[in-house]
């Protein structure tokens, strides 16, 4: 990621002042976002080491699911370290909703955060996800029900509308806010645009204008000058990063750095990367033996970019069966860069440069 250019002085101060959450303080205002299939414990762990203070979630898990086993999926799995930590849940029926939420406070969420914006097929037959914003009162009766059974607060995350001709963000989020929810965090895209085309800040900032609740801009949020230019552009108290997270766990770290020291962090390295990426696949495997195999070839691709032979390497990765076979092929790469290292080190010693 670039270093920013923008100076410190541009940083509002009240943007370096913990996040208040109802009753919970949150001392960054940079979140990490749920994100089904990444966020798990082994992306986490990298988030928190170069995010201590940020709010980090789990991937979203299906109310009626948990209800209906009676037992916890590894999904919300969540260890001490990982705090603060909020657990995402969907659903459409508001008394699943409020028994899976005792059952994640329960675990140690600290929050309950309630998707009402993932525009995925599969989860908006079900009633779930952004289907919501076309049930605005199904919305509103969730949220009351969570916020009835348990004790810490509830947030949403949602997007500005189901398309253009549908665009209810504010009055949405009026709702939402008078249910009970503690804060909003709102996704600039319509579902139809699910992440195509720019993400539209300008919806963020009169959601922000409207509500007196927190609201936390999603969208777009891919480096410290993009997501300084959404603060400033939206008024919104934080910002919340998603895809530009992937590959890149040091994203959150380094706005969060930047938001409360005006200094920028030195982006890492393609060597400092791929030993990252190395770290990912044996926590992978650690927490999920070789079904964390499988799931790290799509990690793997996201690292491995902005060196010689990232890409053929990119397309050796994406097929490993084995710890064994991905430590081999990041070993050897590593290995690579750094006598690559070493031969510019020598010379620029050799040179007098």
């Amino acid at each position: 990621m670039p270093t920013p250019t923008l100076p410190s002085s541009i940083i509002p101060s009240h943007l370096q002042d913990p996040l208040v959450i109802g009753d919970v303080i949150i001392h960054s205002r940079v979140l990490q976002s749920p994100l089904s299939g990444v966020t798990d414990r082994a992306f986490r762990e990298l988030v928190r080491r170069y995010a201590p203070e940020s709010m980090l979630y789990t991937e979203m898990v299906q109310a009626s699911g948990l209800c209906h086993a009676r037992e916890l999926e590894k999904i919300m799995d969540i260890g001490p370290e990982e705090q603060p930590i909020s657990i995402q849940l969907f659903d459409c029926r508001p008394d699943f909703m409020a028994e899976a939420a005792r059952m994640a406070v329960a675990e140690g969420a600290k929050t309950i955060d309630i998707n009402m914006g993932c525009p995925v097929n599969k989860i908006t037959k079900k009633g779930g996800g952004s289907s919501l914003l076309r049930q605005p009162e199904v919305a509103e009766a969730i949220v009351h029900a969570v916020v009835e059974a348990v004790a810490v607060p509830v947030t949403v995350k949602t997007r500005i509308g189901w398309d253009d001709d549908d665009i209810n963000a504010v009055e949405f989020g009026r709702r939402m806010e008078a249910a009970g929810a503690k804060m909003l965090t709102l996704h600039g895209r319509t579902r139809r645009q699910g992440y195509h085309g720019p993400a539209r800040w300008d919806w963020i900032a009169r959601v922000k204008a409207a509500l007196s609740i927190p609201v936390i801009a999603n969208g777009d949020i891919v480096s410290v000058e993009s997501a300084l230019r959404c603060l400033e552009q939206t008024g919104a108290d934080g910002v919340m990063c998603s895809r530009g997270t992937l590959g890149y766990p040091f994203l959150v770290g380094e706005i969060d750095r930047f938001l409360k020291t005006g200094l920028p962090s030195p982006p890492p390295t393609p060597l400092e990367r791929l030993r990252c990426a190395q770290e990912h696949l044996h926590l992978l495997w650690q927490y999920k033996g070789q079904k964390g195999i499988h799931q790290a070839r799509k990690h793997m691709t996201w690292y491995v970019k902005g060196f010689e032979g990232a890409a053929p390497l990119r397309d050796q990765l994406c097929q490993i069966k084995t710890l064994e076979e991905g430590d081999r092929l990041l070993n050897q790469a590593i290995q690579t860069l750094e006598t690559t290292a070493l031969r510019c080190d020598s010379d620029c010693f050799n040179s007098n440069c």
